[in-house]
């Protein structure tokens, strides 16, 4: 059933679902920011080094679905989704803990892919209960918070990671990641109330793999085949940055891990600040040609990157980049509901997340290999996201909104 339009949207539940996922979220940046340093440190190639920081992809690919219907069915004494939570949480946290203390790549291997697992259990059921919680009119409301707290804990996270790794070594962003997790932890045991029975309509459920495909191929439209174009082709470029930015400070510029760390915190702080008024301007000018100023934006800025040498030049990247990113990510998911209205809201879930997990496993892995190919000169990143980059313009140049 539906609440009446007129309630009041609960902050005060909100702020504690968020601080859930903000303490769970803040794990991933220090985990992107901080194991391809341990893994070239065991001379592995940069190939090897993408192959292992993709596995949370694959197993999201496959695991999440499973896990989102299985807690659709679960039942018990605490709530459908809480179960998942408890029980995938403590797996990461404690996984996460022996990254830093593995000698071998095989033993960093086993303590990612535990992490991993641990994260792919809780993660569906976890956003599902943005659903159970919230009546439809308020469930944008609540993401957008959610949102904003998960991109402030990972500013947090490189600053804070950074920051522990130069005083502490390497031990200490992992403690702090592990024990910020376990607090989110108690919050969702707590603090995090699920209702016995069923209160709202559920939204439409992300279709699956074959269905999404299907439905795509019967619709025959160009412009959402343009706008998938688009999707894959920025998130290849940008997924690759993200896994790769701390070898290319370390490598390239030769910037430490831990003022790395500090100096990555401005580009999701950018991204936050940039977030809403991204939103705005679609709103006014329309989201086509705001994605395009983004793109365009980021393009210019990945070229400009292949020439930085050092840290204010850093930041000169990673500032604008953070910024010219809101414009393409914020809209990104709501262009291509513009792109495609024929089609069902679960079908146009699934085929954006199938576009976005499948570049997030392809991207950094080719940038690897560009890597590898060019004679392990990490600014290479730069170029192959600015080609990508590219691409994503001229496919959205193509789409047709309605």
């Amino acid at each position: 059933m539906h609440a009446p339009s007129s309630e009041r949207f609960p902050v005060g539940r909100t702020l504690l679902l968020g601080a859930m996922f903000m303490g769970m979220g803040m794990t991933l940046p220090i985990f992107n920011h901080f194991v391809p340093i341990f893994l070239r440190e065991m001379a592995l190639s940069a190939t090897l080094i993408t192959f292992i920081l993709t596995w949370d992809n694959y197993l999201n690919m496959f695991m999440q679905p499973i896990v989102g219907q299985l807690s659709d069915r679960t039942r018990t004494r605490i709530g459908r989704r809480k179960p998942w939570v408890l029980g995938g949480a403590p797996i990461a946290l404690t996984a996460f803990l022996f990254v830093p203390s593995a000698t071998t790549a095989y033993g960093v291997m086993a303590a990612i892919f535990f992490t991993n697992f641990g994260n792919a259990l809780f993660r569906s059921p976890g956003v599902a209960l943005i659903g159970d919680l919230y009546p439809s009119h308020q469930r944008s409301l609540a993401n957008g918070i959610i949102n904003l707290m998960l991109g402030v804990g990972a500013a947090l996270a490189y600053f804070g990671g950074g920051w522990l790794y130069g005083q502490y070594g390497r031990y200490a962003p992992f403690v702090f990641g592990s024990t910020v997790m376990a607090l989110a932890l108690v919050i969702a045991a707590l603090f995090v109330h699920e209702p016995r029975a069923q209160l709202y309509e559920a939204e439409e459920k992300e279709a699956g793999l074959l269905e999404s495909t299907r439905a795509l191929l019967r619709a025959g439209d160009p412009s959402v085949f343009w706008m998938l174009g688009a999707i894959l082709s920025w998130f290849m470029g940008f997924t690759a940055l993200e896994a790769l930015l701390s070898l290319i400070g370390k490598e390239s510029l030769g910037v430490p891990p831990d003022q790395m760390g500090q100096l990555v915190a401005l580009l999701p702080a950018a991204f936050i600040l940039c977030a809403v008024p991204s939103g705005l301007l679609a709103t006014r000018f329309g989201r086509k040609p705001i994605i395009l100023l983004g793109v365009g934006g980021l393009t210019g800025m990945l070229l400009y990157g292949y020439f930085v040498q050092s840290a204010p030049m850093l930041m000169g990247f990673l500032i604008p980049a953070g910024m010219f990113w809101a414009l393409v990510n914020v809209n990104s998911l709501p262009a291509l509901y513009d792109t495609a209205p024929q089609l069902r809201a679960g079908i146009i879930t699934g085929l954006y997340y199938m576009a976005s997990n499948l570049s997030a496993v392809l991207g950094p892995q080719l940038a690897g290999v560009v890597v590898d190919l060019t004679g392990d000169n990490y600014r290479n990143v730069f170029l192959y996201g600015a080609v990508f980059m590219a691409l994503a313009g001229v496919c959205m140049t193509r789409v047709r909104v309605r």
